[in-house]
């Protein structure tokens, strides 16, 4: 990515700019395309450039969720999401599924060797009501599902952190804990 970035060089910020859908967010194909493309080529400026600074100044300016999720996940994925995740906890606390976005960009972006910790920890707030089957996918199963790596760590603290939860689940929602379990599927690969 980061040689794909230096080779498109100040293309992508012109491609950037010129994938800005102005005006009311609107969910028509041709939208959602501009917005994708748009937070492609956000996350290759951030690979070019070697840290989140578009990526921090686009979600400052992010005009709808798409966007900001977009940066939000750069942030995140470049370790520089602190900030970023408190302003987006504070301004949307109110709303139980923009929050439960907010569990999932952590648990499926943090970094293998600290992401059983980081799901612990997350786990550990009065906000995650893991008997909510949304917050709990959002959490458990967004990172066994979207963090391979941390899911499928050596030491096994991924699968031990999986599967106490979806022991604590069963009895409550058997079912939600039955989807999850898929991702003790993928192992082989």
């Amino acid at each position: 990515e980061a040689a794909l970035g230096a080779a498109l060089g100040a293309r992508l910020e012109t491609l950037h700019a010129e994938n800005a859908v102005p005006g009311l967010y609107s969910p028509d194909a041709a939208s959602a395309g501009k917005r994708a493309l748009r937070a492609r080529a956000l996350g290759l400026i951030c690979a070019r450039d070697g840290h989140g600074g578009a990526a921090r100044a686009a979600f400052a300016a992010a005009g709808d969720m798409s966007e900001t999720m977009a940066a939000l996940s750069l942030l995140v994925a470049w370790g520089e999401g602190a900030e970023a995740l408190a302003a987006f906890h504070e301004t949307w606390a109110h709303d139980r599924l923009v929050v439960d976005k907010w569990f999932t960009v952590q648990a499926m972006l943090a970094p293998p060797e600290t992401a059983v910790e980081t799901v612990e920890q997350l786990a550990a707030r009065p906000d995650f009501d893991w008997r909510n089957p949304n917050r709990f996918r959002a959490l458990v199963g967004a990172f066994a599902a979207g963090n391979l790596a941390g899911f499928h760590r050596a030491d096994g603290a991924g699968y031990r952190f999986a599967t106490d939860w979806l022991i604590r689940l069963d009895p409550a929602n058997p079912q939600t804990a039955a989807r999850v379990t898929n991702v003790f599927g993928t192992w082989r690969m």
